[in-house]
């Protein structure tokens, strides 16, 4: 009996395995596959370090199909748009899926939602990750600074631009495919630029600044959800965070070092105010980030779920 007991036990024990494990293995699989989409300077990944730091291996472990989509690193959020977009059937063609769920961090969030906006018939879901929606303050005073057509402007993007290309081809993309432009990215990321391609591509925008939610289901037939951070130095041992803790000056409300909660809302907010800065909201530098905090990785994990719950 108390062998039979025993293996009874063994047996229930790992029953219980399997079926974590299985829970754990379906829990992010959404019915189409995600596809992130990176902010400025961003890239696919360099030397093996992802952009989204361990978010697309997190998110296959648990059930979802992920693909990070390649855009310019600096460009003008329509140029970056029309790339998505090219992405997006090389992702419907390779997967036999009718649509893709965007995750768009900064100003792959605008660019995630041009993209739904010029072919919604291709997009189920746009979740913005501190999407610069409104502008950001920073883009802001680093216009107002550049006096245009002048030759620090000309200088400026010189080096800039060379900066971009070189994140390029660390990466292992050819600058030719995907051409810089980094004062277009500069104009597309202040107050006035972000206006203005709101105006045009309005899905999913509150009704006005620092409103809280924008519609969920937009008309064209896409679901919008938001999410951010709300702090600037959040861990003593990243190096980055000083930097974001300056450039966090640029505002008088909270932010994430360079974009404001309020800038950030997109369709249903889920939260604005994580404990996390700008680079803490893709689980950079190397998963240094809030020790209080939920892990950056598990937001992107648990929005999966959201997705997969409501069929998408």
């Amino acid at each position: 009996m108390k062998t039979l007991s025993t293996l009874l036990l063994v047996v229930a024990l790992l029953t219980a395995t399997v079926n974590t494990q299985a829970y754990a293995s379906t829990y992010a699989k959404t019915q189409y596959p995600i596809v992130l989409v990176h902010g400025l300077f961003g890239f696919e990944d360099i030397l093996f370090v992802d952009y989204f730091y361990k978010v697309p291996h997190k998110l296959n472990r648990n059930g979802a199909t992920v693909y990070v989509a390649e855009v310019s690193p600096a460009n003008s959020t329509e140029v970056r748009g029309e790339q998505l977009l090219a992405y997006i059937d090389e992702v419907l063609a390779h997967s036999g899926a009718q649509k893709v769920n965007l995750i768009g961090h900064s100003h792959g969030g605008p660019t995630a939602r041009y993209a739904a906006s010029v072919a919604p018939e291709k997009v189920a879901s746009v979740s913005s990750v501190a999407g610069v929606n409104w502008g950001s303050k920073v883009a802001d005073e680093l216009r107002a600074a550049i006096a245009e057509d002048s030759f620090q402007e000309g200088a400026t993007s010189v080096v800039v631009n060379a900066f971009a290309n070189i994140i390029e081809l660390a990466s292992g993309s050819d600058p030719r495919d995907k051409p810089t432009d980094s004062l277009a990215a500069m104009n597309s990321l202040t107050t006035q630029g972000s206006i203005e391609f709101n105006q045009k591509y309005p899905e999913g925008m509150p009704t006005g600044y620092c409103h809280n939610n924008g519609k969920m289901l937009a008309d064209n037939g896409v679901y919008y959800f938001s999410w951010s951070g709300g702090h600037t130095f959040t861990n003593a041992l990243d190096i980055v965070d000083p930097f974001l803790a300056i450039t966090g000056t640029a505002f008088n409300e909270a932010n994430d070092g360079l974009v404001s909660t309020c800038s950030s809302h997109l369709g249903l907010v889920l939260k604005d105010n994580y404990k996390m800065n700008h680079l803490d909201e893709v689980n950079q530098s190397f998963g240094i980030t809030h020790w209080f905090e939920i892990n950056p990785v598990d937001v992107f994990v648990e929005q999966a779920n959201r997705l997969k719950n409501l069929g998408l």
